[in-house]
């Protein structure tokens, strides 16, 4: 069976050190797995249940719930913005906890790691995004977390994919999320 993890990265920035991390998953994704980047949240619009109706619902929403709803499980990047997940991570589990009950990542596999400059590498943030992701009946796997402190420092020559010990980690999280996926389906 093949297992389709949606990546949702927490930061717009396009030399993002999590946006640097989504990308190793997708290049490290054992057989079998494919991770996607989703692309996009940027255009998606603060959640609004005015608009969130049938036919008003914005376009760039609607292909974010497209992309989700042929996902077999989640794995979000969180950078740490202020102590808490950026607005960005937040408002896309918003969207994708509607309709309320049936959302696109309702009862899926959520993983959710990262990397921050701080000494903790964002955990607070990775916490808070495990916390929404839960509440809007994602199926979060709790013992999946990765938080690498230092990425400036860290990351500052080094792409995540030629850091060997992150590439070990990051592998080791695409199989994990790949099994919960595939448990989910067998059940």
């Amino acid at each position: 069976m093949s297992v389709r993890i949606l990546a949702l990265v927490g930061s717009l920035r396009v030399g993002s050190h999590n946006r640097q991390l989504a990308e190793a998953a997708v290049k490290l994704a054992p057989a079998g797995a494919e991770v996607v980047l989703y692309e996009g949240l940027a255009d998606i619009p603060f959640y609004n249940e005015d608009v969130d109706v049938e036919g008003g619902v914005p376009a760039a929403a609607a292909q974010l719930r497209e992309a989700a709803q042929a996902a077999d499980a989640f794995l979000l990047f969180s950078p740490e913005y202020n102590g808490t997940m950026p607005a960005v991570l937040k408002n896309a589990i918003d969207w994708l906890s509607r309709p309320y009950g049936a959302g696109a990542i309702s009862g899926k596999p959520v993983a959710v790691i990262g990397t921050a400059f701080g000494q903790y590498g964002g955990v607070w943030a990775q916490d808070e995004a495990r916390k929404a992701a839960g509440i809007a009946g994602g199926k979060v796997v709790e013992d999946i977390k990765l938080s690498i402190p230092g990425s400036v420092t860290r990351f500052a020559e080094t792409h995540p994919v030629d850091d060997a010990e992150v590439a070990a980690q990051l592998t080791e999280v695409v199989t994990r999320l790949q099994g919960q996926a595939g448990d989910a389906a067998a059940a």
